[in-house]
């Protein structure tokens, strides 16, 4: 079954994403339906399940493909400028359930979700959310007596900040923090918190904001100290959790 899945999935990576040139994906949501390359986008997905599969499971084969242009056409109908990220990831799932639908038409197998609700994955799926979204929170009402005196006293630059992009940083970072201390790489850290400290130096020397500066530095040992604690915490839980 896992040969199948492979060969299903390799099929629809290189048929959405390494054969499908930008110029078609243009071509796709200008003239939608009448595109040309939207058949040739689907001729591809065709001949790379033929080959992957080597011409067995002819009728998978036609599902996969009939139910891939109704999901393409579908998207590309409804896509417009505000909602086509969304869309993609809709389209993208969409997809994958077809396939799996595919794979256990020809190889049943048996959907077990006893281990989603066992105490580890449970505390696993807790501080990752934990490690993101409350710790983002907690650190925004920790730097709120700062942020307007920040404001006031920062300089105009040469342009501004992406619009959340602190956020999905400190996400990110205390991601790697977190992964990096279950496995055991404490010396990686250090390594983020250098690059990191490279990143910004530049824009902060440039500023000469001593309270930017503080600001900053703050922000930055609040988020890694929180993934640190959250990474020792969590790894002291499994140990009580192990038999």
């Amino acid at each position: 079954m896992m040969f199948l899945a492979l060969q299903l999935i390799l099929a629809h990576f290189i048929g959405d994403f390494v054969l499908q040139p930008a110029h078609w994906v243009a071509d796709k949501l200008q003239k939608k339906g009448r595109s040309k390359y939207l058949y040739f986008h689907i001729g591809v997905h065709a001949l790379a399940l033929l080959l992957l599969l080597q011409f067995q499971h002819l009728g998978a084969i036609a599902v996969i493909v009939v139910t891939h242009y109704g999901i393409d056409l579908g998207k590309l109908t409804l896509t417009n400028p505000k909602n086509y990220r969304w869309l993609f990831v809709v389209d993208q799932v969409l997809h994958l359930l077809v396939l799996a639908g595919v794979l256990y038409w020809i190889s049943p197998f048996a959907l077990d979700f006893t281990s989603v609700f066992s105490e580890s994955t449970l505390l696993l799926i807790t501080f990752l959310a934990f490690v993101t979204y409350v710790c983002g929170i907690i650190m925004r009402m920790l730097l709120a007596p700062y942020i307007d005196e920040v404001a006031k006293s920062d300089e105009p630059g040469e342009g501004g900040s992406l619009k959340n992009a602190g956020t999905y940083i400190g996400m990110l970072e205390r991601l790697f923090v977190f992964g990096f201390i279950l496995m055991q790489q404490w010396a990686a850290i250090g390594l983020l918190i250098a690059a990191k400290s490279v990143f910004r130096f530049g824009d902060l020397n440039k500023g000469k904001n001593r309270k930017l500066t503080e600001y900053v530095l703050i922000g930055t040992l609040l988020s890694f100290g929180l993934a640190i604690l959250s990474g020792m915490l969590y790894l002291y839980l499994t140990d009580q959790l192990a038999p």
